[in-house]
């Protein structure tokens, strides 16, 4: 099955709640993708049953890149630097 594309029609960014305990968060406006099955979802199901998503025709377009989908809480993510350890600089 394709996905389906689904649009934040409030004036405010969504939490959009997927089965499996992730959520898809849609800026203002914002566009973002689910599986045709999470349609059965509930809260899901209320969303779109209120006005505050609608399934947008001729979905599959690609996301913006400001929609993201969460699989639970944020973690640390390792490399890159973090400032948090001493640096020791200068002759010893």
């Amino acid at each position: 099955m394709s996905p389906l594309e689904i649009r934040n029609t409030t004036k405010r960014p969504l939490k959009v709640p997927l089965p499996g305990g992730k959520k898809l968060f849609l800026g203002l406006a914002g566009k973002g993708q689910i599986s045709a099955g999470a349609l059965e979802h509930p809260p899901l199901k209320e969303l779109i049953d209120s006005g505050d998503i609608e399934i947008v025709e001729g979905g599959g377009a690609k996301n913006t890149g400001r929609d993201r989908v969460s699989k639970g809480p944020p973690t640390r993510q390792s490399g890159g630097g973090g400032g948090g350890g001493v640096r020791h600089t200068g002759d010893r």
